[in-house]
């Protein structure tokens, strides 16, 4: 469903340890309208499972998705960079047929 990398693996666990967040807590993943291209990525903690959430699990890091977002997700690669052109989370989304210059929007 969705792959972390290990760099994305890495910087999820920085951030949990440096937020004190627990073993409770996931990384929920989803698509939102918005953006220049129509539809964002939504990636934040959370502590809290909803009936219609699927989870799973990659490199040890827990993921939850929305049941809208799946199909939007379906074979995305959650991946970290930390270069010159940007730092930050990107999602490499095979699903997505068009994205915006920064990467946080795409359509389908």
């Amino acid at each position: 469903m969705i792959q972390v990398s290990e760099k994305a693996k890495d910087k999820i666990l920085e951030i949990k340890q440096t937020e004190k967040r627990g073993e409770d807590f996931h990384v929920r993943v989803g698509v939102k309208g918005g953006g220049c291209s129509g539809l964002m990525y939504d990636l934040e903690f959370d502590e809290v499972l909803q009936p219609t959430d699927k989870l799973i699990e990659d490199q040890g890091i827990k993921l939850v998705v929305d049941k809208k977002s799946v199909l939007y997700l379906a074979g995305t690669i959650l991946d970290f960079s930390d270069g010159l052109n940007g730092k930050g989370f990107q999602f490499i989304n095979p699903n997505a047929s068009r994205t915006c210059g920064c990467g946080e929007s795409f359509s389908v």
